[in-house]
């Protein structure tokens, strides 16, 4: 599976168990502090996803876990190629899932919040028109992003004009 997502155009994927995981609730806070805007206005994101142990749950009944990362040349104040980035890299690795399907499925935690709609239809006061393949963002599930890219061995760009994007592909 590696060896396909590099194909796909990630930079780094890494093989782990859930239980290495670091799970930080703090993170929380962040989401609470809206800085993405999306606090109540996705359903994929904070309070809407679920509790900081329902998240931590759902990844954790998967034992096994696929680590995506890309790395881009960007400023993160270009909001429209910052979200292009982000989409394509969720792209990926809808593919790479769709691909390789598991006997019971996959717990997706992407590089953002879902970004199936635009806007969401919580934003709206509608359903969600997906379901099924909506996901939450890695900070959503409270994962320590840092130590996940440490155990894997790879760099955390997020300076200098160089912004890497995670994800977990849980199985």
């Amino acid at each position: 599976m590696t060896a396909a997502a590099l194909s796909l155009g990630f930079t780094s994927a890494c093989m782990l168990e859930t239980k290495e995981l670091v799970f930080n609730p703090d993170f929380r806070k962040d989401c609470e502090e809206n800085y993405c805007g999306n606090y109540g206005k996705n359903y994929t994101c904070p309070p809407s996803c679920g509790s900081v142990d329902s998240m931590r749950a759902r990844l954790l009944r998967c034992p096994h876990a696929l680590m995506l990362v890309s790395v881009w040349d960007l400023d993160w104040r270009n909001g429209e190629r910052l979200r292009a980035v982000r989409k394509q890299h969720n792209e990926w690795a809808a593919r790479l899932m769709a691909d390789f399907p598991q006997p019971g499925g996959w717990q997706y935690a992407g590089a953002s919040g879902c970004l199936l709609c635009d806007p969401c239809g919580e934003a709206l006061g509608l359903p969600c028109r997906f379901p099924e393949q909506r996901y939450s963002c890695l900070s959503a599930y409270c994962v320590d992003v840092r130590a996940l890219a440490e155990r894997c061995g790879v760099e955390y760009f997020r300076k200098d004009g160089r912004l890497s994007f995670f994800s977990l592909c849980a199985f």
